[in-house]
């Protein structure tokens, strides 16, 4: 017998994922804010958190609890939109799972099961944080963390990532392939794949690192191509977006989403990360890379392009926006699915053409004070001169 609560419960759950979104009252130009988070632990299916039935849970107690959801690939399949969340349970495993909607920024809906990936490798221990890539090769790629405990250290915490490989044709039926192998980096998260072969090969965004957070020597995000992508191998990888002294990457930064073809450059959204007082604070920017070449940087405007505002700065993991998902339409329209705090997701809007404007005439860092007081007093003169002042 189904326990009475179930029906409360869904009820709740009804009118959360059928309320309407609407954009906030955010503006500057660039792209639009929408109110609500399109996915929270609270869209978790009921049937994936309790035993329904009246007799095995009188109490009607969740057994397998949500902690949160964040961090979603993103891909447009016959005009829905899909994301293959990171889904974290209450025992801090994240696993994935494919939310649906026909709008994009709101009525998002699991699948009935998670998404369940081969276990060929019985040393990972977690699995987070997929990109989709709609590759030309006719496959849809997802690249993901894979974590193992690093049995060379006795730390409990001590832990080794490497980038994990899938493909599917109808986000139901999964390969696996192997881990990707760079040779002159131990360890790599946040690794993209492009959607098209450069020089009739594979070609990864990768993140050099010499430890699982600490990118160490790693100069920034990196780029690099293999022959066989159910062996990847990248045995040479190129900076492409340099961490720099007190810029918003200085202590790391990291491939986003998907990099999305403009008219003028591929797109990147990326993240940075600085530390603070209160920790480490994540960010996204934006930068071009040439059409032909994607490892040539053609475009960098300064600084921020999207911060956590106002209740997005509160959760798991406070301060932090991280995206490793966008779908740019046909019609040029462009959303961009964004995790808040490591607890939920939200979305903004644009267009490729407000982003190629954003990248191509947005001023660059100028690095020094000095530099940048003179480069905002320039823009200053020339408004005031406008105004007739």
């Amino acid at each position: 017998m189904i326990h009475s609560r179930y029906y409360e419960e869904l009820e709740k759950q009804e009118c959360l994922i059928n309320q309407k979104n609407r954009k906030s009252d955010f503006y500057n130009g660039i792209f639009d804010r929408y109110e609500n988070p399109v996915l929270t632990r609270e869209h978790a299916p009921l049937h994936w958190r309790y035993d329904l039935n009246q007799e095995t849970n009188p109490y009607f107690m969740e057994r397998l609890g949500v902690n949160a959801v964040m961090n979603s690939g993103a891909i447009e399949l016959n005009g829905k939109f899909y994301l293959v969340a990171r889904v974290e349970g209450n025992d801090r495993k994240s696993f994935f799972a494919v939310a649906e909607s026909d709008s994009g920024i709101d009525g998002f809906r699991f699948w009935d099961y998670p998404v369940r990936l081969p276990d060929t490798c019985p040393e990972e221990t977690n699995a987070y944080d997929m990109r989709l890539t709609k590759h030309e090769d006719g496959y849809l790629y997802g690249v993901f963390c894979s974590e193992s405990k690093d049995l060379s250290d006795p730390d409990l915490s001590a832990a080794v990532a490497q980038a994990g490989i899938v493909r599917t044709k109808d986000l139901k039926t999964w390969e696996r392939l192997d881990n990707l192998k760079t040779l002159r980096s131990p360890q790599q998260r946040n690794v993209v794949l492009h959607p098209e072969f450069v020089d009739g090969k594979y070609a990864f965004y990768t993140r050099p690192m010499d430890g699982f957070i600490e990118t160490g020597s790693g100069g920034g995000i990196g780029f690099g191509l293999c022959e066989d992508i159910e062996h990847a191998v990248i045995d040479e990888e190129t900076i492409i977006s340099r961490r720099a002294y007190h810029t918003l990457t200085e202590a790391k930064n990291g491939a986003g989403a998907v990099p999305i073809r403009g008219k003028k450059c591929w797109i990147h959204i990326a993240h940075g990360v600085r530390n603070t007082a209160a920790g480490l604070r994540y960010v996204l920017y934006v930068f071009g890379t040439d059409l032909s070449d994607p490892a040539k940087l053609v475009a960098e405007p300064s600084g921020v392009f999207l911060v956590p505002l106002g209740k997005e700065r509160v959760g798991d993991v406070s301060n932090v926006v991280f995206t490793n998902g966008a779908v740019a339409r046909e019609n040029g329209d462009v959303y961009i699915y964004y995790a808040s705090c490591d607890t939920r997701m939200h979305v903004a809007v644009t267009t490729v053409d407000k982003l190629e404007d954003y990248l191509f005439y947005t001023p660059g860092d100028a690095r020094r004070t000095a530099d940048c007081v003179k480069q905002r007093c320039e823009l200053i003169e020339k408004n005031l001169e406008l105004l007739g002042k």
